[in-house]
C-alpha cells in the first residue's frame, strides 16, 4: 500500500495498530504527512477515525507499530501534539471559565506546581484574541454557544504552540458561520507550516479545503490527492452498501448503514474525481 506523497515525513505512522478492550479499532496504518501539510481524515462512523487521533496524542496505547515526530517518539514538548475532541466528549456542566480552559493548554509547558508567567498570559491573551473569544474571557465555558464552546477549545490547543493540530469532526453541529470561521483559522495555520489533521464526514470540504485526505475504515484505505481517494473503488470499498452512484455523483447515508436512501440529513454528495479547488 502506498503511504502516500513523497518528501520528509513530519508525522509518521508505522504499521498502528490501535482499540478498545482487546479489540482493534485501527489496523495496521501506515502513513507519512508532509510538515505543515493539513489532511482530512474521512470515513464511516466507527471507522476508527476518534481511535486514530487518541492514539497519536497518547490517550489510547498503541498496540503494535509506532509513531514518530521528526523521527522521534512524541511526548516531548519541542513537539506537542494539540488534540481537540468531539464536542460530546467534554463535561460542559464544569464550573470552570473560557480563560482557564485557555490556561490549561500552558499545563504541559508549566508543570501541575508552576504558577502561569507573564509570557503564557501573553500566549493565552492571543489565541483569545485570535479566535475572537476575548470578550467571554471571564463566562463559564457552560453558559457558550455551541460554535462558542468549539472556538474555546480550539484556543485552549492553539496555546499549546503546537507542531501538530488534531481536530476531531469539528464542522458537526455547528452553523455555517462557525464552520467558516473554522476554515479562515486553517487557512491562517496553513501559513504558520502547524500540520493539521481533521476527522470529518464532509466530503465535499475535504476535496475542496484540503490537500490530503485519508480514507480510512478500520485500514487505510487510500491516501493522497482528493481526486486519487475519492474514487468509486474506494469509496465502494470504505463504505460499502451506504455508498451509492449517480450520474458522477456519490451520495453516502450513515443514517441507515446497509440502507441508501433514507436520512437526507445524513447523506453527501461528492463529485468522485474533482480535486480540490
Amino acid at each position: 500500500m502506498s503511504t502516500g506523497p513523497g518528501g520528509d515525513a513530519y508525522l509518521s505512522l508505522g504499521g498502528v495498530t490501535a482499540g478498545y478492550d482487546g479489540r482493534p479499532a485501527l489496523q495496521d496504518v501506515t502513513m507519512d504527512i508532509p510538515h505543515g501539510a493539513q489532511v482530512a481524515i474521512v470515513g464511516p462512523n466507527g471507522a476508527g477515525k476518534s481511535t486514530l487521533f487518541k492514539a497519536l496524542v497518547g490517550l489510547l496505547p498503541v498496540r503494535s507499530g509506532q509513531v514518530l515526530l521528526h523521527g522521534h517518539a512524541p511526548g516531548g514538548q519541542a513537539d506537542p501534539i494539540a488534540y481537540v475532541p468531539q464536542r460530546e466528549e467534554i463535561d460542559w456542566s464544569f464550573p470552570v471559565t473560557v480563560h482557564d480552559v485557555v490556561m490549561m493548554g500552558r499545563f504541559g509547558r508549566l508543570g501541575w506546581l508552576r504558577r502561569p508567567r507573564a509570557a503564557d498570559r501573553e500566549v493565552v491573551a492571543r489565541c483569545l484574541d485570535e479566535l475572537g473569544i476575548a470578550e467571554l474571557e471571564k463566562r463559564a465555558i457552560g453558559e457558550l454557544s455551541g460554535g462558542q464552546q468549539q472556538r474555546v477549545f480550539l484556543a485552549r490547543a492553539l496555546a499549546q504552540e503546537p507542531h501538530v493540530l488534531l481536530l476531531d469532526e469539528p464542522f458537526t453541529g455547528v452553523d455555517v458561520n462557525a464552520r467558516e470561521a473554522l476554515l479562515t483559522l486553517l487557512a491562517r495555520l496553513r501559513d504558520q507550516h502547524i500540520t493539521v489533521l481533521v476527522s470529518t464526514h464532509d466530503m465535499e470540504i475535504a476535496a475542496k479545503r484540503f490537500e490530503l485526505t485519508a480514507l480510512l475504515n478500520h485500514r487505510l484505505i487510500a491516501y493522497g490527492a482528493p481526486a486519487s481517494v475519492f474514487t468509486p473503488e474506494h469509496l465502494s470499498e470504505a463504505f460499502g452498501g451506504q455508498a451509492l452512484f449517480l450520474d458522477g455523483m456519490v451520495v453516502i447515508d450513515q443514517c441507515c448503514p446497509g440502507h441508501v436512501g433514507g436520512g437526507e440529513e445524513h447523506r453527501h454528495s461528492h463529485e468522485p474525481h474533482a480535486g480540490p479547488r
